[in-house]
């Protein structure tokens, strides 16, 4: 801490409010009741089905808004002083009002969601940051604050300029990895352009496309793994996407997998349905559920690992994007005939398939390393911030 800096009370700064809103406003609407805060913005998500009607408090603009159960987790809000009506929130919240003359409410906010503060809870408060933070708790709690409001509102522009810089970086990171995956389905495209798209699918199919079996997973200890559809999305094979069942089965059915079976999902959302990978032996034995088709491929015709890429390229994603059915906006389904129907470049010969999927597999070392990168920018990214707010609450910045 600055050592200009003083060791000032919580409850120096900040008035608890002990008003509680009536029955009426609660069942009408007219005061919205707090639904949650969340961890990483602190944002007020609100609701008005007017379902709480007792053991509620009332929260007025411009108060400092504090989740008891989880403020150590980051649910910490201010509800702004644009707000032109009062909202309502459950016993476990608590509404403070700031003095302005001695506390910058954004300061406070970013105090409160730091490390630093953190610390302090687990050294004043009994149980730490495990306990519900009720104002008896919190407000005797000792921070660190700058003796001037004008330098507490310097601290958050720099936090604030900062913040927004991180923010710019993880974005610009995520559209990278984005491009560099659309790149993989594009390049297919590319790499066939010219070539006739005269068939489909089932062209190259020793049989029909076949569901698996969605077991009842109780993720018992002995069990037998399930694959979840997490284990082919984005067209690459997750190992450690599965669950455990302790379901009897039977040794001679179908929906045990074989190393290099070709998965495909027919029930996901919108922009995953489709979505397939090649189950590489691991974990083993291991069952697929209905949620996926399992593509036997006549080898004689196609390459395996071509139709898994040609199962990315912007051709097939448009088909299914354009047949995928389902009255529910967020998941959709491709029947067995859709897969079948797929379009392919049946003309296509098997080398010159491999030799585009030797290509391909060129290309995505590069992506797979473009991604080692960025995940490694990622966490640089996550403990910046932190890093940021522990210089900034010892008067280092």
């Amino acid at each position: 801490m600055s050592k200009t800096w003083s060791q000032v009370p919580l409850g120096a700064i900040l008035t608890e409010r002990q008003e509680v809103p009536s029955d009426s406003s609660l069942t009408s609407g007219e005061t919205p009741i707090v639904a949650k805060i969340g961890f990483d913005d602190g944002r007020i998500q609100l609701r008005t089905d007017g379902r709480t009607k007792t053991g509620m408090i009332l929260i007025r603009p411009g108060d400092l808004v504090i989740s008891g159960i989880n403020a150590a987790k980051g649910a910490i809000a201010i509800y702004g002083e644009e707000n032109t009506r009062p909202i309502a929130a459950t016993i476990h919240y608590g509404a403070y009002i700031p003095n302005k003359a001695r506390v910058d409410i954004s300061f406070l906010w970013w105090l409160l969601r730091s490390r630093t503060f953190r610390n302090l809870l687990l050294e004043y408060v009994p149980g730490g940051i495990k306990t519900e933070l009720k104002a008896k708790r919190f407000l005797p709690v000792p921070i660190p604050l700058p003796p001037f409001v004008a330098e507490q509102r310097r601290i958050v522009a720099r936090i604030e300029a900062m913040s927004a810089e991180i923010k710019d970086a993880r974005t610009i990171r995520l559209e990278t990895t984005k491009e560099a995956e659309a790149l993989l389905g594009s390049s297919i495209t590319r790499a066939v352009s010219g070539i006739p798209i005269d068939g489909h699918l089932s062209d190259v199919l020793l049989e029909k496309p076949r569901n698996g079996w969605s077991a009842r997973c109780d993720n018992a200890e002995t069990g037998i793994p399930v694959l979840t559809l997490g284990a082919v999305t984005g067209f690459r094979y997750r190992e450690k996407e599965f669950k455990k069942t302790s379901e009897p089965t039977a040794k001679e059915t179908h929906y045990w997998l074989k190393s290099g079976d070709l998965l495909i999902t027919r029930s996901n959302a919108p922009e995953l349905v489709g979505h397939a990978a090649i189950y590489n032996g691991t974990p083993c034995p291991c069952i697929y559920p209905d949620l996926m088709m399992r593509l036997v491929v006549n080898e004689t015709r196609a390459d395996k690992r071509f139709v898994h890429c040609w199962l990315r390229s912007v051709p097939v994603r448009e088909y299914i994007g354009g047949t995928a059915k389902g009255t529910s906006p967020t998941m959709k389904k491709i029947s067995q005939g859709t897969v079948m129907n797929i379009p392919f470049p049946t003309k296509l010969p098997v080398p010159e398939q491999r030799r585009i999927v030797h290509l391909l597999d060129d290309l995505q070392a590069k992506v797979d390393a473009l991604k080692k990168f960025q995940a490694e920018t990622s966490a640089e990214l996550e403990a910046l911030l932190p890093s940021i707010l522990d210089r900034a609450f010892t008067g280092q910045l």
